[in-house]
């Protein structure tokens, strides 16, 4: 059984709900200490509070770095009432048990984010005495309750009732590894500024995820998994999404919904104002297209490969509403996710009535990635880094070596499929016209074997493109001239690839020689 909690410290510098919390305290028979502002606020809401100064009998100094580090702080907070010796020395130097510390750190990250923010001022926002006394108290958590956040509020406040002024193990031991947690991102967002604000790749790599919820399982049944959610991230992404319609989403769901809505998202940027759909399956784009509205994107992109798309992911640069939803949800379909900006109530009520267990996905109409963000892959033993792919595909940009000069939508195209190619796993080519997907190889060993999927997922429509040019693209370099002459062979009447083989001049030689338009992006994107 704890002691009873009797005395409370709160120090802190977000003040929210401080006050609500404070009372509850009080009205449980709990004294009152408290340091500077905290004590003002408390004392101007009408409480009673004893100020810090009065515990170690030594004013506040050095312009506030001086107030909570003394003995009669730290030894009521890490003073053992279970042990005698510890008993007998506190009463000797007039220490008092702290049952209870409340205290959240000084602002540094925010400061440090904020344009202007000086050096010295970054400096003054490092907390000394806040991590010391949570690290006290969450070390002797056995016998104190430590509350470093106003979420936590409720939960204590209900506990003490509860227990009739006392909390449970339990409770302090959960709220003492959440205050370690804190006091750790806390120096490792210090450790990182003071490496070099801005810093991609810090010595002390700081990464602050809190989970959102356990999941069903994993990829498969016998894996356990969960979702965490990364502070600060704005990127495009379906954590923070809200499921408008259906029960949650599964850990499949969550990375095929994420890899659409970063397709999507970067067609966007592609066309500007223009509409774009993606369909995906296992994280790969098997449909895609663009258009003028986001009810013929999602046709477009729907007919690219109607077989895969059974059961995929579809995502939506657009609001979907009731006329759209009857288009999508046509008998011979089946989604298990529908992501989009929004959907109308009458476009959930037609889609829920099509498919009982459809998740339907408002994302907001997220931004593309930018440079600056992180991709983080775990490998067995550490973390692989590097920066999102965030390099834009100009069409107008693209380099013409050989065959036909291209026309303007031969170019578009050709910019629209070397994003798609991007978010296919490498090796991959992919095949299209007139701003949709036809066919794509994914996730082959070999380029040529990418390019022969590509052709026979593109089947007839190589042959019936009429006045569109078949355009061809692919993640990363030819090596050889016999992946181009498959695609040639298939139909293709344009090639678009990163070039810088040793061997480029015979894939120009055979372009040439077949009257094939050959383009170089200069990029690579290679997803592994």
């Amino acid at each position: 059984m704890s002691q009873p909690t009797r005395r409370a410290l709160l120090s802190v510098s977000d003040k929210r709900d401080l006050i609500p919390f404070a009372r509850s305290l009080a009205a449980l028979g709990l004294e009152l200490v408290s340091t500077g502002g905290t004590a003002k606020a408390l004392s101007d809401a009408g409480l009673a509070v004893k100020p810090i100064d009065q515990v170690t009998g030594f004013p506040e100094m050095l312009d506030g770095r001086v107030k909570t580090l003394h003995p009669r702080v730290h030894g009521g907070l890490l003073g053992r009432p279970d042990l005698p010796a510890h008993a007998e020395a506190m009463q000797a130097h007039g220490i008092q048990p702290i049952d209870l510390l409340c205290v959240n750190l000084y602002p540094f990250a925010a400061t440090v984010a904020r344009p202007g923010a000086s050096f010295d001022e970054c400096i003054e926002q490092i907390d000394i005495g806040g991590p010391a006394m949570i690290r006290s108290a969450a070390k002797n958590h056995a016998f104190v309750t430590v509350v470093t956040d106003p979420s936590q509020y409720d939960r204590v406040v209900e506990a003490l009732r509860r227990g009739d002024g006392r909390t449970d193990a339990q409770l302090r031991r959960e709220l003492a590894a959440e205050a370690f947690a804190h006091t750790a991102r806390y120096d490792a967002a210090i450790a990182a500024w003071m490496e070099g604000p801005g810093e991609l790749f810090p010595g002390t790599l700081d990464l602050r995820f809190t989970r959102v919820s356990s999941l069903r399982y994993g990829e498969n049944p016998h894996q356990r998994a969960a979702v965490y959610r990364e502070a600060g991230s704005s990127e495009p992404g379906v954590v923070d999404a809200r499921v408008v319609e259906g029960k949650p989403l599964s850990y499949n769901n969550i990375l095929d919904a994420g890899a659409a809505l970063e397709l999507v998202s970067d067609l966007r940027d592609l066309t500007g104002a223009g509409a774009a759909a993606g369909v995906i399956k296992h994280t790969n784009p098997c449909g895609a297209a663009v258009a003028g509205d986001a009810a013929e994107a999602f046709d477009l992109a729907y007919a690219g490969d109607p077989l895969a798309a059974y059961g995929g992911i579809v995502a939506i640069a657009g609001r979907v509403d009731a006329t759209m939803a009857r288009r999508i949800a046509r008998p011979e379909r089946f989604l298990e996710v529908v992501v989009a900006d929004a959907f109308d109530p009458e476009a959930v009520q037609v889609l829920a009535e099509r498919w009982k267990n459809v998740r339907l996905i408002a994302a907001g109409g997220r931004g593309a990635r930018t440079a600056s963000q992180r991709l983080i892959r775990s490998v067995p033993g550490g973390l692989l880094v590097q920066e999102a792919d965030a390099a834009r595909v100009d069409g107008a940009a693209l380099q013409h070596v050989a065959g036909p000069v291209p026309t303007a939508a031969t170019r578009s195209d050709a910019a629209f499929l070397c994003v798609v190619s991007k978010h296919l796993k490498s090796n991959a080519v992919c095949i299209g016209g007139g701003g949709s997907l036809w066919g794509a190889g994914a996730g082959q060993m070999d380029r040529v074997a990418a390019c022969r999927h590509a052709v026979e997922k593109a089947g007839g429509r190589l042959q019936a493109a009429g006045k569109i040019v078949p355009v061809a693209a692919s993640d990363a370099f030819f090596p050889f001239d016999d992946g181009p002459r498959a695609l040639i062979e298939g139909g293709v009447g344009c090639i678009v690839h990163p070039g810088g083989s040793r061997r480029d001049a015979d894939t120009e030689a055979l372009c040439r020689e077949r009257g094939v338009t050959l383009l170089i992006s200069g990029t690579r994107h290679f997803r592994h």
